[in-house]
């Protein structure tokens, strides 16, 4: 599925945005007046927020799924997700007739533990990390025999995800900077191989907390490099280490951005209040980035909206 150099190529996004047909929404970029004043560029949201579990990660779990053989799916699959790619696996196994297993963490959102289970998806919970995530899946998996669907290390994965930024060369040919979320990194890999092949003078930047900026410090030290800890208000943006496969993607390819807790919560209540795009700390901190001036973007931008799967109490007010 991948090129011979085992990355994943133009053609594999493009089956993969194929075969998302009738399954997610092909979402819209909403444009923003305010902060394209702000940044004195057109500036637009794309949308993931409206997917029919609420991020993009469906994108990424219903590609792998489709692929799975038949004799896997007949024994289930299981992944470990603080809860948005749990929700979308859960949501595709509930299509395909398979039986899921979501492995979360014992901190997760009320929000995303109730859509899991709103699927069919059986929540097993474990720890506070992606390691103690992972590490109760291959129990599991060493038990029952599921099949696994990694996060983001994965390349059927990193094809679905690039969509978004197939999606968004098609709709805006013109852009120049594409501002992505990044916590393992699958999304950030899809888009910036999307934009090599297509737009290959626009800039994705990989968008991360303060508490988390595991690829800020990848890319100065020219390898992965893993934390002891993560933390941060955006928790669907918290691993300790880049994805293997999504560092293969991005290293030579993408810029970083870091952004403090504090300007993630200012534009996730400021996207509700003025934009009326409800997006959880995770989806915001592109916007973040741009309205607290850690990226300054020379042309028609793009903001990744990842997610909306919070409460809009919890943002708390304006």
């Amino acid at each position: 599925m991948t090129t011979g150099s085992g990355l994943v190529g133009l053609e594999d996004i493009r089956e993969a945005a194929e075969g998302l047909g009738g399954v997610a929404v092909r979402t819209p970029l909403l444009p923003v007046p305010a902060l394209a004043e702000l940044a004195g560029v057109p500036v637009f949201l794309k949308l993931e927020n409206r997917q029919p579990t609420g991020a993009f990660k469906l994108r990424g779990a219903w590609t792998a799924l489709r692929h799975l053989p038949d004799a896997e799916r007949r024994r289930g699959v299981i992944t470990y997700s603080s809860g948005n790619h749990g929700q979308a696996v859960a949501f595709a196994a509930f299509r395909l007739g398979i039986h899921a297993v979501i492995v979360m963490p014992e901190t997760a959102p009320a929000a995303k533990v109730k859509g899991v289970r709103k699927w069919g998806g059986d929540v097993v919970f474990a720890g506070r990390t992606s390691d103690d995530r992972r590490q109760k899946a291959e129990e599991l998996i060493a038990r029952d025999g599921l099949a696994v669907v990694p996060p983001f290390d994965h390349p059927l994965v990193i094809a679905g995800q690039g969509t978004v930024g197939l999606e968004i060369v098609e709709d805006l040919p013109e852009v120049t900077d594409v501002l992505v979320p990044v916590g393992g990194g699958g999304l950030l890999a899809g888009i910036a191989t999307a934009l090599a092949h297509l737009a290959p003078g626009a800039v994705a930047t990989g968008v991360e907390p303060e508490g988390a900026a595991v690829l800020a410090a990848s890319l100065a030290a020219g390898h992965r490099v893993r934390v002891d800890a993560t933390a941060s208000v955006a928790d669907g943006l918290l691993p300790l280490q880049i994805g293997k496969l999504p560092w293969e993607h991005v290293h030579d390819r993408v810029r970083s951005a870091v952004v403090s807790d504090r300007a993630i919560m200012t534009a996730a209540r400021w996207l509700r209040d003025h934009a009326g795009v409800l997006a959880e700390p995770s989806g915001a901190v592109t916007t973040a980035a741009l309205q607290s001036g850690a990226v300054r973007p020379g042309g028609p931008t793009v903001l990744v909206v990842s997610g909306g799967n919070v409460d809009p109490d919890a943002l708390g007010p304006a």
